[in-house]
C-alpha cells in the first residue's frame, strides 16, 4: 500500500485525484489545504508520494498581485518539497503548466524553448528548477506541465466556454487545433506515475488534438441545445489572432498543441 497526500484538498483536480484514490485498497490517501501556518507542523514522514496541486492560477495578473503568484506557486511549493525531501518522502510531483512555454500559438516540442511570459508561468517555471535542485536518488521530483484540463465542474478557459454554450445560439464554425486533457485522463495519468514511481517532466495530453467550435457544439449538445455553426465570423477570426494578435482570441479559436512524441 502507498500513503499519498494530496496538497491541496480544495482544487479541482485534488478532488477528483482524491476520489479516483479512493476506490483503490492499494493507496491510502489524505488531504491537506496549505493556508495559513499549520500545515508547516504536519508529519509527512509517514507519506511515500506527495501530490502538490496548490497555485494561483485563473485571476487577472497585475502588478499588485505579482507577489501572491510568486509565493503560492514558486515559494510555497518549494517549502513543500523541502519538508517532504526531510522528512523521508520519497516522490514529489509538482503541477507545472503548458504557459512555462509563453505562447498562444504553434507546436511545442522537445526542441521549443522555455520562455514563460506571465506571472504564472514564471512562477511555474521557477519553481520546477528550485524543485529540481533538491533532487537526489532517495527523493524524486516529477513535474507535470498539462494543457487545458477539462471536464466536469473544471475552471478556466473550459468553464467560460461551457458557460458560453449554454447561453449563445450561434458558434464560430472556425477550424483549429488545441492540446487539451480531460480530467479523468490526467488523474489516471498521475496515479500511473506513483505506480511506477517515476521521475522527470511529463507533458500528458489527450491522444487527440481539440477542435474548440466542435467542443462547445458537443457541450451545447449535452444540455439538449442546437447550435448554428457559422463560418460567417471566420474571416474576422482569422484577422483577431494572425494579424492583430488579440490574446483572448488567440487562446481559443488559436492553434496550440503539444508534439505527441513529447512524452
Amino acid at each position: 500500500m502507498k500513503n499519498i497526500l494530496i496538497l491541496g484538498q480544495s482544487s479541482y483536480i485534488g478532488k477528483e485525484l482524491n476520489r479516483k484514490l479512493q476506490k483503490n485498497s492499494n493507496y491510502k490517501v489524505f488531504l491537506l489545504s496549505l493556508r495559513g501556518d499549520s500545515w508547516r507542523e504536519y508529519d509527512f514522514s509517514s507519506f511515500d508520494v506527495v501530490v502538490n496541486l496548490v497555485g494561483l492560477a485563473h485571476v487577472k495578473e497585475t502588478k499588485e498581485n505579482k507577489n501572491k503568484y510568486f509565493e503560492i506557486n514558486r515559494d510555497l511549493a518549494f517549502d513543500a518539497g523541502l519538508k517532504a525531501k526531510n522528512e523521508g518522502v520519497t516522490q514529489f510531483i509538482f503541477m507545472s503548466s503548458m504557459s512555462v512555454y509563453g505562447i498562444n500559438q504553434g507546436i511545442i516540442d522537445k526542441n521549443s524553448r522555455i520562455n514563460p511570459n506571465s506571472h504564472y508561468g514564471k512562477s511555474k517555471y521557477e519553481a520546477e528548477k528550485i524543485l529540481s535542485e533538491i533532487e537526489d536518488d532517495s527523493f524524486k521530483v516529477l513535474i507535470l506541465r498539462p494543457p487545458m484540463v477539462y471536464g466536469l465542474n473544471s475552471k478556466g478557459n473550459y468553464a467560460k466556454l461551457h458557460s458560453f454554450s449554454k447561453k449563445t445560439f450561434i458558434f464560430p464554425n472556425y477550424k483549429n487545433k488545441r492540446s487539451m486533457i480531460h480530467i479523468d485522463k490526467l488523474c489516471n495519468f498521475i496515479i500511473e506515475i506513483i505506480d511506477e514511481g517515476k521521475r522527470g517532466t511529463f507533458h500528458p495530453q489527450d491522444d487527440d488534438y481539440v477542435c474548440t467550435s466542435i467542443m462547445v457544439e458537443k457541450i451545447a449538445s449535452e444540455y439538449g441545445r442546437k447550435l448554428w455553426m457559422s463560418k460567417l465570423f471566420n474571416p474576422i477570426i482569422y484577422v483577431l489572432i494572425n494579424v492583430l494578435k488579440i490574446k483572448s482570441f488567440t487562446k481559443i479559436f488559436g492553434d496550440l498543441v503539444y508534439d505527441k512524441n513529447l512524452k
